[in-house]
């Protein structure tokens, strides 16, 4: 019997899309491997990765990443457009040494972001794929938006957070979803424990005296308030605002669009910048794939 083509749909969802990584990892055990591979935000770095041959490279990465790592990839630029330009982050994706163009890579791939000007949805299938990773993750009041082709663009979250149907497009026949933000109960957000950030705290020490003082008021001071009277601060607000109006997208598409197999990662107790977490995440990944791995199997029977 031959075997159906299979697409890899990648969901957005910050720091929670490093559960991708185990997905991968988990789905390969299996003997289970992509044809084709679309990714949104986070899912659009791992999903390049992944077809570029450099999943190793970045998976050694992300676990060694700790708060005082990620401060140092922290470019703070109010004037463009976010609060960090992500300079930073672009010179790591060329570290990867990914293969430079999309249509060069091993396995067929695409990129999704969101057009600022009409408000829709852009395949990015061609050109730099540095580029297209840098546009998919401009995460909104966060990560600038980017210039490309005479277009700005921002995260792919915002228009289309699970790309299924961007596989579909590229001729997947059987096509697997991972969602990484299937927060049990929809709780979107509740206050933290009360003790001091450690990102949060590096963060601040990589800054300038005067920068300090101004991230001082996006955190409203409350690192050491109690949680029952905490209120939430700038990146509580504009994180949460994301996952509410991205979940409610998400569950738009796959009801007029929907998988064949919807792998659900429920890591409830992540925010999106929690990017020195990796390890939780990734086997948070590996772990949903062995809990469905019978429903994978029966798919591609």
């Amino acid at each position: 019997m031959t075997k159906p083509k299979i697409g890899l749909a990648l969901g957005s969802g910050g720091a929670r899309g490093w559960s991708h990584i185990g997905v991968i990892r988990a789905l390969e055990e299996r003997g289970i491997y992509a044809d084709v591979v679309a990714g949104t935000s986070m899912g659009a770095l791992v999903g390049a990765a992944y077809v570029g041959g450099q999943l190793d490279v970045l998976e050694g990465w992300a676990r060694s990443i700790t708060a005082r790592r990620l401060a140092t990839m922290i470019d703070v630029n109010l004037t463009s457009g976010g609060l960090v330009e992500a300079k930073q982050v672009v010179k790591f994706f060329n570290r990867l040494e990914m293969p430079t163009l999309i249509e060069d890579q091993k396995i067929p791939y695409m990129a999704i972001a969101t057009d600022m000007r009409t408000g829709r949805e852009v395949w990015l299938q061609k050109g730099p794929i540095v580029e297209a990773l840098r546009a998919s993750i401009s995460l909104p009041g966060i990560i600038s938006p980017v210039h490309h082709n005479g277009h700005w663009l921002l995260d792919g979250g915002l228009t289309n957070p699970l790309p299924v149907s961007a596989c579909r497009a590229m001729g997947a026949e059987v096509i697997i979803a991972v969602n990484p933000e299937a927060k049990k109960y929809s709780v979107m957000w509740q206050p933290p424990k009360p003790a001091v950030n450690e990102s949060w705290e590096a963060v601040k020490s990589a800054l300038s005296l005067p920068m300090r003082s101004a991230f001082n008021v996006f955190n409203n001071g409350n690192d050491k308030k109690k949680t029952a009277s905490r209120p939430p601060n700038y990146f509580d607000v504009v994180a949460t605002s994301i996952d509410v109006m991205v979940d409610q997208v998400r569950r738009s598409r796959l009801i007029a669009d929907p998988p064949h197999v919807l792998l659900e990662v429920n890591l409830a107790n992540f925010t999106v910048l929690d990017l020195n977490r990796a390890a939780e995440a990734i086997e948070a990944g590996v772990a949903t794939v062995e809990r469905e791995t019978a429903q994978i199997e029966a798919m591609l029977e």
